[in-house]
């Protein structure tokens, strides 16, 4: 199992590597959308306890 892992995880290495290396743009709209949704995330969570917590 822990082979499988191993493999899995370097094949997700390699393919991050290899869309990086051959579609810069689209990788760093990639990660600013990933870095947004995590960024609307936190936010919600935050408004939903202060709104909680407020009454």
């Amino acid at each position: 199992m822990k082979l499988v892992k191993r493999v899995l995880i370097g094949l997700v290495i390699a393919f991050a590597v290899f869309y990086l290396v051959t579609r810069p743009e689209d990788a760093a709209n990639a990660v600013q959308g990933a870095f947004g949704a995590i960024w609307g995330t936190g936010v919600a969570v935050t408004e939903f306890f202060v709104a909680l917590a407020g009454g």
